[in-house]
C-alpha cells in the first residue's frame, strides 16, 4: 500500500443538468498506482461523475458542477485552470471509438502537434511510434500509418484512441465504457492494455460489466441513483460489500 497522496481527489461533488440533480455529494480519491472502476446500473451517474474529472460536462448546456475536484492538489475548476491543458493531463477514451477522419499517424500526432510537444518531424514520429506501441497497436499498423484511422476494426480503433490519449503524456486516463461496442477478443486486448498501462497513468474506467471491473481494477466505486454508495478495494466490494444495496447489485437483484 503506497502512502503517496492521491492523484485526484473529489470532495462533496454535485452535478446538475438544469434543475435536475444527477450527482449528489460524491467524494472519492483516485490513486496513481490503481485502476479504479465505477460500476452501477444504467443512469446511476457514473459517466456523469467521470466527466467532472476533466470538465467534459462544461460542454453540456445547463450543466453545473459544485464541490471540489483536485489534480495533484490543484483546483480543476479554478478560473485560472486552462481547460485544454487539463484535458491533455486528464485524457478521455469514449464508449464508441472515435478516431479523427485522418491517417493513423495524424490521429496520434494531432495532440503532440497542437501542444507543441515535438520539435521536429522525427520527434513526432518517435512519439507516434511510442504511443502506438504502448497501446499495443504498432505491430499491426506500422506499415500502414498513412491509412485512415476509420478503416481499422472497432477494437483497433479503440486502441488508436488510447494511443491518441497517451500521446500527449497525460497523468490520468478516463475510460467511459471503452469495451461496450467491442467483441470479446477486442475487449480482452483492451483489458490487457489496461493492465500494461497501470501505474504509468492513474486510470479510471466506467463499466457496466461487473466481471470486467473485477478483472481490471484494484478499487471499485458503486454508484446508485446519483450517489456513491460504496468505495473500496475491488476484492472487498465483490466478496464482502458493506452496503446492502451493493450486495443486491453484485448478486444481480437489480441493475
Amino acid at each position: 500500500m503506497s502512502n503517496a497522496p492521491p492523484k485526484m481527489t473529489a470532495s462533496g461533488v454535485d452535478v446538475f443538468y438544469g434543475a435536475k440533480q444527477a450527482i449528489r455529494n460524491v467524494s472519492i480519491d483516485v490513486r496513481q498506482e490503481d485502476v479504479t472502476a465505477f460500476i452501477g446500473p444504467s443512469g446511476c451517474g457514473k459517466s456523469t461523475f467521470l466527466r467532472t474529472l476533466n470538465r467534459m460536462n462544461d460542454t453540456i448546456p445547463g450543466a453545473r458542477v459544485s464541490g471540489d475536484i483536485r489534480l495533484d492538489g490543484e483546483d480543476v475548476y479554478a478560473k485560472t485552470m486552462d481547460v485544454v491543458q487539463l484535458r491533455a493531463r486528464v485524457g478521455m477514451v469514449f464508449q464508441k471509438p472515435n478516431p479523427f477522419p485522418k491517417s493513423i499517424f495524424e490521429n496520434v500526432a494531432y495532440g503532440p502537434r497542437i501542444h507543441g510537444l515535438a520539435r521536429s518531424r522525427a520527434d513526432l514520429a518517435q512519439i507516434v511510434e511510442r504511443s502506438l506501441t504502448r497501446a499495443g497497436l504498432w505491430n499491426e499498423v506500422k506499415d500502414r500509418l498513412g491509412d485512415s484511422g476509420t478503416a481499422l476494426s472497432g477494437g483497433q480503433q479503440q486502441r488508436l484512441c488510447i494511443a491518441r490519449a497517451i500521446a500527449v503524456d497525460p497523468e490520468v486516463i478516463l475510460m467511459d465504457e471503452p469495451c461496450s461496442a467491442l467483441d470479446p477478443v477486442a475487449t480482452a486486448r483492451i483489458e490487457e492494455l489496461i493492465h500494461d498501462l497501470r501505474g504509468r497513468y492513474a486510470i479510471v474506467i466506467v463499466t457496466h460489466n461487473m466481471q470486467q471491473a473485477a478483472r481490471v481494477s484494484q478499487r471499485t466505486a458503486f454508484f446508485h441513483l446519483g450517489q456513491l454508495v460504496e468505495y473500496g478495494d475491488t476484492s472487498d466490494i465483490f466478496t464482502n460489500p458493506r452496503e446492502e444495496r451493493t450486495k443486491d447489485y453484485i448478486t444481480g437483484r437489480y441493475g
